[in-house]
């Protein structure tokens, strides 16, 4: 089995962290640098920013910010939120990110995904997805889980991957902050049918609950918010018990 990894997200509105109830009701969960600072220091394996509200208000991602991020961790960084552009990727992976994330920019235009990955290698894209379950298929949305589309889950990842994503990050809206575990059947199928590392997200409430990602759901890392930022969970304790399941971390 290969290192799983973990993974903070900080959901990054108006300059401060958020997390909320599938996709609403947000609520301040702290300051973006003193967090991932903790983060790092607790043995997370990877950061991930995203501006979760820079796509629906149409601006680009807070580069201040990212760089102030980026000089207090040691950890992997990526970030997302208003990439329309591969100048936009340029600016941020200047500011200190190591990779970008990208969703609405991508179902809209998937050439973009291409030409990141053209210009600054695979590694570096990260395409993200927001999908709930209607009428039993999974269907994509953006613009923060606002818009739906004519998208299917399955059917974009590997599109996604084909045109040069390095990674996949699933969030389940129907799952996210719910603090009831992941999905991990759709995370099983997506595995299955792609070729590159999945991200799960979307439901993290306890240890149990990564322990069952990695196993059922065949995820590669999990990525989890409130439960870390509010220290329900111990990053350290976590890596602990998944090593007495026999589930390798970093």
């Amino acid at each position: 089995m290969l290192t799983k990894r973990i993974i903070p997200c900080l959901d990054i509105k108006d300059g401060r962290t958020v997390k909320g109830v599938n996709f609403v009701n947000l609520r301040d969960a702290g300051d973006p640098v003193e967090l991932a600072q903790r983060y790092a220091d607790e043995g997370a394996d990877e950061l991930v920013f995203l501006d979760i509200s820079a796509s629906e208000e149409k601006r680009k991602t807070l580069a201040k910010l990212v760089r102030d991020v980026a000089l207090a961790i040691d950890i992997p960084f990526t970030v997302g939120g208003g990439i329309n552009a591969l100048e936009d990727v340029g600016v941020l992976l200047d500011n200190g990110a190591d990779k970008v994330s990208i969703n609405s920019a991508a179902v809209r235009r998937p050439e973009l995904i291409s030409e990141i990955a053209n210009r600054f290698g695979t590694q570096c894209v990260v395409v993200a997805v927001d999908a709930k379950q209607i009428a039993n298929e999974w269907i994509v949305h953006l613009v923060g889980g606002k818009v739906p589309t004519e998208k299917k889950l399955f059917e974009w990842a590997q599109e996604a991957v084909a045109r040069g994503a390095g990674e996949l990050l699933f969030t389940s809206m129907d799952h996210d902050g719910t603090k009831a575990g992941f999905a991990n059947q759709a995370l099983r199928q997506l595995s299955n049918i792609v070729t590159v590392p999945v991200i799960a997200s979307g439901g993290a409430g306890t240890i149990q609950h990564f322990i069952d990602t990695f196993i059922d759901g065949n995820a590669d890392a999990a990525l989890a918010a409130s439960v870390f930022h509010f220290k329900e969970i111990g990053i350290q304790e976590l890596k602990n018990k998944l090593r007495l399941q026999k589930i390798p971390t970093r």
